[in-house]
Formats: structure tokens, sequence, C-alpha cells
């Protein structure tokens, strides 16, 4: 029973369902799980335990009442907090923001709670969530439970080292540029970022997003299993009328053919030769399950996307932010402003509608080419995971880190879903490979990905205590 823990959101929930296991059972190991590993890697960073047996109680009632329980019953899953939660500040890694208290859910947290989910607690994230490194003056550092050394990843390192280390079969998470994807590359997990329009969005204790915010950012599931992140798609994907943009969009689309596209060096990033080497293994067990996989040179524009991507989400309001950012003092998020000072100041509302008129083409040539290739297989980074804080080693540094981002960057611009997906381990260094696919077409990312992930083999909980 200590030990429930280990076990896969599908496999809590049909527990729990089925009474073999109360939800009680399940948050009680836990808490006792986070307890053990959370302070030496500093995942969760607001924790109430009492909370969590107050869901547990009603879980438990409603099942003992033959009611239903929801598909993910008595799953313990966090939440990242960059989102409201009621009761809860929604800080965002910001010491600015400790003390805004959300008085309402936000949609995500609406959506686990129906489907029955136990919010177990809190994920850091860097402040204002900028960076693919998660440190702030509020919350602390998130350490990597395979290697402190090593980035947790960012900006939802919290949730990605949670489920790594066994806090939580899932976790929330949000990716503008990659913060779903990277943390899950760099702490040896799957994470799946969904077209935009899927999830609904809307927090009531902050001013309404920004128009990058509203074309390109999402919130999606971070998990240590492709069914567990099929599951949590589904009860994340509810309805909710706060959110202008949501889509009711089938989660399973047509068939199609199974042919994807390799790219070993997408844009020119320079991949390093180990993730080359996974994404020629993927693509060999892609073609053993009846896929056909061709290597392509290059794919439609990824690099011009990624560039665009960058002034739309850095440029807008750029002078305000990095006036927040030096109210805030905050190192990494001043070193990501600072270091996109010119992009920043050169972004004008002409040059602004230019990258959103410009994005109907790249998306146009996408479209296109996802007609011959509904699936692609890139890289995620052309590096292994950095070494923690590396953007902060001067501007080379911090360059290099951008450079090599530029396959998870361009993918909101496009509008398309994302899914990272683990392949193991070079040393102590997860690795892992990129799957893209059609707008609401997660479910081709999802169907390469479980090849991938039987293959390889599903991620393992890492005990981070050795570190």
């Amino acid at each position: 029973m200590n030990e429930l823990w280990r076990l896969d959101a599908t496999k809590i929930a049909a527990l729990v369902k089925s009474r073999q296991v109360s939800a009680h059972d399940v948050a009680t190991a836990a808490l006792e799980r986070l307890s053990a590993v959370n302070p030496s890697i500093n995942a969760v960073v607001d924790i109430r335990p009492e909370d969590v047996l107050a869901q547990a109680g009603r879980i438990d009632a409603a099942i003992a009442h033959g009611e239903e329980a929801g598909t993910l019953a008595g799953v313990p899953v966090t939440v990242k907090v960059n989102v409201d939660q009621r009761g809860y500040a929604t800080t965002n890694g910001v010491t600015l923001q400790k003390d805004l208290l959300a008085a309402d859910n936000s949609p995500v947290v609406d959506s686990l709670l129906e489907a029955g989910a136990m919010l177990l607690g809190r994920t850091n994230t860097p402040a204002f969530s900028y960076r693919w490194f998660t440190n702030n003056r509020l919350h602390g550092h998130t350490k990597n439970p395979h290697d402190p050394r090593l980035t947790p990843g960012g900006s939802s390192g919290g949730a990605a080292a949670a489920v790594a280390s066994g806090i939580g079969s899932l976790a929330h998470g949000t990716d503008i540029a990659g913060s779903i994807r990277y943390p899950a590359y760099a702490c040896g997990i799957h994470g799946l970022r969904p077209s935009p329009g899927r999830v609904a969005a809307y927090n009531a204790s902050s001013p309404e997003r920004d128009i990058v915010g509203q074309i390109t950012a999402v919130s999606g599931p971070l998990a240590r299993s492709i069914d567990d992140l099929r599951v949590a798609l589904k009860a994340l994907s509810r309805r909710d009328a706060r959110d202008p943009w949501w889509t009711p969009a089938p989660l399973t689309g047509p068939e199609v053919a199974r042919r994807a596209a390799l790219c070993l060096d997408p844009g020119k990033i320079g991949t390093c030769e180990p993730i080359r080497a996974k994404l020629r293994d993927a693509a060999r067990h892609l073609e053993a399950a009846g896929w056909i996989v061709e290597e392509v040179g290059d794919l439609p524009p990824l690099r011009e996307a990624a560039e665009l991507q960058t002034r739309l989400w850095i440029g807008e309001g750029y002078e305000a932010k990095l006036a927040a950012a030096e109210k805030e003092g905050d190192p990494g998020a001043l070193a990501v402003l600072r270091g996109h000072q010119a992009l920043g100041r050169s972004t004008t509302p002409a040059s602004y509608s230019q990258a959103l008129t410009r994005r109907a083409t790249l998306i146009r040539q996408w479209q296109l080419f996802m007609e011959t290739y509904p699936v692609v297989l890139l890289p995620v980074s052309a590096d292994l995971p950095f070494e923690d804080d590396l953007d902060l080693e001067g501007q080379a540094a911090f360059e290099r880190v951008w450079e090599a981002q530029i396959p998870q960057i361009g993918v909101p611009f496009l509008g398309l879903p994302g899914l990272s997906v683990f392949t193991g381990l070079t040393g102590r260094s997860p690795t892992g490979v990129q799957l893209l696919a059609p707008r609401f077409r997660e479910d081709l990312c999802l169907a390469a990905g479980a090849v991938i992930e039987a293959a390889f083999g599903p991620p393992s909980v890492v005990d981070p205590a050795g570190n």
C-alpha cells in the first residue's frame, strides 16, 4: 500500500473505482512520497496535506454511494503555480504575486476535479515562466531528480521533476515555447503540448492574456506513460465557456496513412550525435510497427517560426515586461529579456502585424507538408539536457540555449500539437524525441509515441535521494 505512488494514473483510477484501494490510501502514500523526496528537489512548493485528505474523503464517499467517480478517480495530480486554484496564490514564481490569491479555479483545475483527480500540490516554475531552468526568488531552486547538475527544464520544471520522482502520477504544465516538452525531456518522462483551443484556459486573478498568449500558449499533461497522457488529455479537454478559443474538436480524427518524416537537424541547429542516434532508433521502431518513415533534409520553415514566436512572446509589451522583471530582480528573467533586448525594442506594431500575417503562410506550408507526412519525428532539443542555469553564464551560453531549442519554440507559432517521448538514458542524462502532428491530431502523436514507448520502455520512477 505504501508504494501506490509508483503506479500509473490509469492503474490507480481502476483500483480506486473498483474499491480495491481507497482514495485515502492513495493520498496517504502520495503524501509520504512527497515528504520523502521533495526536500531534495523542491518540485512542489505549496503543499496542504489536509486538503489532499479531504479530497480523498469526498472521492471515497462518492464511490461508496455508487456515484460516478471520474476517469481520474483518486489519481494524485500536481498543478503549476501559474494557473488559478481557489484559495492558493497564482505566483508564477514571482514575489510580486505571492499574495495573488485565486477566488475561483481555472478551467484546468475544474476539469481535473471533475475527472476525480486529487490535487496534491502546486509545482514550481521560473519567474514569469520565462526560462528552460526552474529557479526563482520566491520558491527557490528545483533540481533534476536524475542529476542535480542538470536542469529539470522549464518552465514546468517542478511538474516534470515531481512526476519523474513519483510525486503524483500526472502533472499539469503550460507551454508557450517548450515549457511542457522540454521539462519532460530533461527529467526523463513524457509531455504533451495540445493544440491551442483543445484545453480551456482562464485566470480570473490576472489580467487578460496578451495576443500571443491567447493564440499560442496551452496547458497540457506530463506523465510516465502514453496511456496516462491520453486519459489526462481527455479529462483536460472539457468545455469551459470562460475560454472563447476552446474548440469542440474530436479527440480521435479520421484514419490517415501511417507515414512519418524524420528530420535529424531541423533548421540546421546542429543536433548532437546521441540525439541523432535516438531519432534513428525511434524511426526504426516505427518502421517495425508498420509505419513508413522517410528521412528529409529539412522541414518547412521552423527556424523562422521560432524567430517570429520569440518576437511575439518577448516583444509584445517588452518595456513593461522588462520593468516588471527589474522590479522583481530575478536574474533568470532579466537574462531572458536583456538577452533579447534588440528584438524587444525593435518590435513595433508594424513588425508585430507582419509576424502575424506571415504566420498564416508558414502554417499553410506545414499543413501541406503534413498532407504527405501526418507525423514528424524530430529533436526536442539539439543538445542533451543543459547544465543547470547555463543561460546565466554569459551571452554566448544564452544564445547556445536558445539556438538548441528552435524545434520547441517554433511549434506554438504554427499551432501544432507536440509530444516529447522518453527514449532512455545516456549516462545519467535523460534523452527523448519529439513528435508533431496536424492541428487537433494529438491522437497521431500519441499513437506514434506508444510505439516508441514500447520499444524503449516507459519511464521509471527516479529516487533522487542519492543526489
